[in-house]
This record gives C-alpha cells, structure tokens and sequence, in this order.
C-alpha cells in the first residue's frame, strides 16, 4: 500500500512525507490537523486536557477522547501524547483515502496511533473500511494501532477520580517516601491515614491517590473506589 503523512509545524509550514520515512518523534512537535468546530447544538464535548506525561495541554473531541487522554496519562509506559497531528493518505483499492488519527503516543518501544471510537459505530461499513486500511498502512510502518471503545463502567469513573492528584510536582517527596516504606497491602483506603501519624489526613489521602495513579500501589479496577477499597503493592 502507498501511503503518504502529511503534517503541519508550528509556523503553519505543511510537510509531505512518505510513510515509511516518518519517524514518531517528528510529530512531537506537529500541530492539531484540525480543531475545534464550536457551533450550536453540538452534541460532542470539546476541550483540553492539562496532561501530567507532556506537561501541557492535549485537545481531546468528545468524552470517549478524553476518557483516552486519562488512560494514557496514566500509563508508565507514554512518553509523550499529540492530538491529531498528521493527515494520512492511502491509495486503496484505485481510489485515495484520507483519515485523521486521534491520538500518536510515544511509548517505550513501539509507538502507537489510536483511534477512539464508540463500540456501536465500530460495525459501520465506513468506519470498518477505514479503520482496516488505516491499521494496514500504520502497521506496516512498524507501530501498532489500537482501535479505542468504552472500558467497564468503573474503570473510567476511578481514573477520571485519581486524575485529580496526577501531577507529581504537588506532593511532598518526604511524604511520599513514607508511604512507600509502610507495608499497605491489604490496607483500606479509610486506613491509611493511621499508618502516617502527624500527617494531614487530607494530604495522606491525596498522596495515596497519587501513587496509584503512579502504579505504586494497585485495587481493583473494575469496582468503584471507596472508603472500603483495599490497596496492594505493585504487580
């Protein structure tokens, strides 16, 4: 399959390059393909999402975007997010088509191009088509392609919630090495506090929050977080 990446730099200046001679860092620094449309009426919900991977804003389309911004800023393994930074044309079948990804991450190893998309819209001939071809011309330049639907009903609430307390440059170091010297498997969240005498309990409860949202610490992410959620030690 030919394919070609279009994508536009910072001073509006539009590259044109074959696929295979694209690297994932030089869309770093690409712009949005498109933006925003504001109209009346408009049934999805755009904006921006302050990611703590990038430590900048991320444009994100609907709630099921940004439900994937959330995942991704929560994977140890993403190294850097761009929204919609290149223009991918592919000649399929006699006939050129174009599609926008949503989201190039960079991530240790091989990075990924995702497309987000609402699992009832997946069996639409067009979306199909054009998913198929897409992941035909981004796998064979050696990255993966994820096709992004609703996760399990809880998992979504719980990362929007620890999202909260993602950015690292908020919490105390001192604070943060203490919990990570307590033993706190099996130890509910109502509990923890206790562990840590003479700390706020609010800054114990955000610093806990914080390190699942770092991997440090795990529960069960198929059932809502609460006071009697039981935390164990990394995997």
């Amino acid at each position: 399959m030919k394919a070609e990446v279009c994508f536009r730099r910072q001073d509006g200046r539009v590259e044109a390059r074959p696929r295979e001679s694209v690297a994932a860092l030089s869309l770093q620094s690409a712009t949005p393909w498109r933006t925003f449309r504001w109209y009346s009426g408009r049934k999805h919900y755009s904006g921006t999402y302050g990611s703590a991977t990038v430590r900048d804003h991320v444009i994100h389309e609907s709630r099921l975007e940004l439900a994937r911004l959330l995942f991704a800023d929560l994977d140890p393994s993403v190294r850097g997010i761009v929204a919609q930074p290149f223009l991918l044309k592919a000649e399929v079948e006699g006939t050129v088509r174009k599609h926008i990804p949503d989201y190039p991450l960079t991530c240790e190893g091989r990075p990924v191009v995702v497309d987000v998309k609402p699992r009832d819209r997946l069996s639409k001939p067009v979306v199909a088509s054009t998913f198929a071809w897409t992941r035909q011309a981004v796998e064979s330049r050696g990255w993966r392609y994820e096709v992004w639907s609703e996760p399990p009903s809880a998992e979504p609430d719980n990362v929007r919630f620890l999202a909260g307390d993602r950015r690292d440059w908020l919490f105390s170091p001192e604070l943060l090495q203490e919990l990570r010297r307590f033993p706190l498997d099996g130890v509910a969240l109502k509990d923890v506090a206790r562990c840590v005498p003479g700390r706020a309990k609010e800054r114990v409860r955000a610093a806990i929050h914080h390190l699942l949202w770092k991997d440090e610490l795990r529960v069960d992410p198929t059932r809502p977080l609460g006071p009697a959620t039981v935390l164990w030690g990394p995997a």
